[in-house]
């Protein structure tokens, strides 16, 4: 993350959607089954994983995204400084996790691009290039998915009403943003 590189240059602001990368945040992929591991992630982090398919859950530092029953995204929900990517949530984990052999702590920090979008139009842009369905995902604020956009695999992050976190991996985030933003210019 030293010498991190934007994706996207500049904020795009289109009628009804706004698009804009937030960077740098810290991303950890954590993978475990067994309660002990649940038990130990709870009281590293103060926040309860998400059991639910396709559900988050929320502290005042981190948010937790289901991926499967057995894998979790952990990001930050501030900015972190850009000179500086050792984190203490992840020394904590590998700590309290791996060492203990309960599971395992990844860092994917520079691996997922995190695109913060906003507007009435989102799931407008989301169908003209998804086969999934957000009819009932786009009302229910801390959904998750992963699908494809454009032929591109994402996460889809339901934050708020008209406030979505879409996380793709950055060799395919410059694709993904330059056709977002020329089928939002079209919506």
């Amino acid at each position: 993350m030293l010498n991190y590189s934007n994706v996207i240059e500049n904020d795009k602001s289109y009628p009804g959607l706004q698009m804009r990368e937030i960077k740098p945040v810290m991303k950890l992929i954590i993978r475990g089954k067994k309660r002990q591991f649940l038990s130990a992630v709870g009281k590293s982090l103060n926040l309860l994983l998400p059991n639910e398919a396709n559900t988050s859950s929320r502290s005042d530092q981190l948010t937790a995204l289901w991926l499967s029953p057995d894998e979790w995204m952990i990001f930050s929900n501030e900015i972190l400084k850009s000179d500086d990517n050792n984190y203490n949530v992840e020394k904590l984990l590998n700590k309290n996790i791996c060492k203990t052999n309960l599971g395992a702590v990844t860092d994917v920090t520079d691996q997922f691009v995190l695109i913060n979008l906003k507007g009435d139009k989102i799931f407008d842009l989301f169908e003209t290039g998804s086969p999934f369905n957000f009819n009932d995902f786009k009302s229910k604020k801390g959904l998750v998915t992963q699908t494809i956009l454009t032929k591109i695999d994402i996460i889809v992050h339901n934050q708020d009403i008209n406030d979505v976190n879409l996380f793709v991996r950055r060799s395919f985030s410059d694709h993904l943003f330059s056709w977002m933003n020329d089928s939002a210019s079209r919506l």
